[in-house]
């Protein structure tokens, strides 16, 4: 059965079919034709991988995202990151690093931060002198930031997955996510001095605090749910209810720039994408069974022992292995695949689970910004209306910062860890 799971499931990814139906298409046809089991087990897994009460935090999320996306949220955040830093060379490309850093602690998603802060900030990259590969790429990979720095879907996913603490991967990702942000930033004033970008961005023509207070409402809300989540006020699920009611709250009454007519439009993109990440999740649960049924995940770790004698080179291989997968496979779907492969074989190695999930969530996240299949790449490329193509030469240099961060994270435990560790 392990050949036909693998074989089917290639297949069909080469196929280019959803990622959902490949993966439950792969796992039938390994039930039905090389497996003793009866087909019952594909309702019962897929129903039991989504009896999950955190993962109830999904659809909270998505939808407190889509809230703030259509609340006026982005402009303001735009705004205050630009009275901030914008006043230098390269003022408009750290200002949108920066802005994505916030709005990803809103959103938890990188492809509505890549069109909430794109939308704004690419165009006026271009009208201020950086060509638009250039804004489009930069744009892109700060973006994907929105599953780094919690709240992160994958996150939840990756602690479900493996029976880990939502709330420890959230804090764990503070340190890793401010890490990538500051990298970025760095990156990017060197960048813009090498090549002469942003010598025409405008002057900062409105003060920090003006700015700040009418950001005041949106820049609360990470500080409600993380500081909520940390200071054991309540739980990542009960903190994504109020994150949800908290923007529906400013967008309607306070920004006011979210009607009740266009509270449709909000809820049937929030449910489209939440049904989206569910099916995955229901499919993916299924081929775990199967992967332990079949025996793979023994044979992937016995192989592992023979090859790597030392965690550092194992976590090398890792990074290797996640880097190549994120070019190809949605990152919910690896995660929910690989993750209950790798992690035991992780902690085997000594390796913090936590820490491991960190890991894997900054290398998948790199698969946002890679082609053939980078989802961030695709959104940058709408947004700025060119080909993606056209975005790959400027993608070297950000793509080089991640993987230089991506080592500092992987070989200094501490970088997650800390903050996690003073939690508990």
């Amino acid at each position: 059965m392990n050949v036909a799971l693998i074989s089917t499931l290639a297949l069909l990814f080469l196929l280019s079919v959803p990622i959902a139906v490949s993966i439950g298409l792969a796992s039938i046809t390994g039930i039905h034709f090389f497996s003793h089991l009866p087909l019952q087990v594909v309702a019962q897994k897929m129903v039991g991988g989504l009896d999950s009460f955190p993962l109830l935090a999904v659809p909270f999320f998505i939808l407190a995202g889509q809230l703030m996306s259509h609340g006026g949220v982005s402009q303001r955040l735009v705004n205050f990151a630009i009275s901030l830093i914008g006043h230098r060379q390269g003022g408009l490309a750290s200002a949108c690093i920066l802005t994505c850093m916030i709005f990803a602690a809103i959103s938890g998603s990188s492809v509505a931060t890549t069109f909430a802060v794109g939308a704004i900030l690419i165009p006026a990259m271009a009208k201020n002198g950086y060509p638009l590969p250039v804004a489009a790429a930069i744009q892109a990979s700060s973006a994907e930031l929105g599953v780094i720095i919690p709240p992160s879907v994958p996150m939840i996913l990756y602690a479900i997955s493996t029976e880990n603490s939502v709330r420890q991967m959230f804090i764990a990702g503070i340190g890793p996510g401010l890490l990538i942000a500051i990298a970025l930033l760095v990156m990017v004033q060197i960048w813009c001095r090498l090549k002469g970008y942003g010598l025409h961005d405008k002057p900062v023509t409105t003060s920090v605090w003006a700015a700040f207070l009418k950001a005041f409402w949106a820049l609360l809300l990470p500080v409600i749910v993380i500081g909520g989540i940390y200071g054991g006020v309540f739980t990542p699920t009960e903190a994504a209810a109020v994150s949800a009611v908290y923007a529906f709250f400013i967008g309607v009454f306070v920004y006011k720039e979210l009607s009740f007519r266009d509270l449709p439009m909000v809820f049937k993109s929030a449910v489209l994408t939440t049904s989206t990440i569910m099916l995955i999740i229901a499919a993916a649960s299924l081929f775990s069974f199967l992967i332990g049924v079949s025996g793979i995940a023994a044979t992937v770790g016995d192989w592992t022992r023979d090859n790597f004698n030392h965690k550092w080179s194992f976590l090398l291989f890792v990074n290797g292995l996640l880097f190549l997968v994120g070019m190809f496979i949605e990152t919910s779907a690896a995660i929910l695949i690989l993750a209950p492969i790798l992690a035991p074989i992780a902690v085997s190695y000594g390796v913090d689970p936590i820490h491991f999930g960190i890991i894997i969530i900054v290398n998948l996240a790199m698969g946002m910004i890679t082609p053939p299949l980078g989802v961030n790449l695709f959104a940058a490329a709408s947004v700025a209306n060119i080909r993606v193509m056209a975005m790959f030469k400027p993608l070297l240099v950000p793509v080089c910062t991640l993987i230089a961060a991506l080592a500092f994270i992987t070989y200094l435990p501490i970088i997650s860890l800390w903050l996690r560790d003073l939690s508990l």
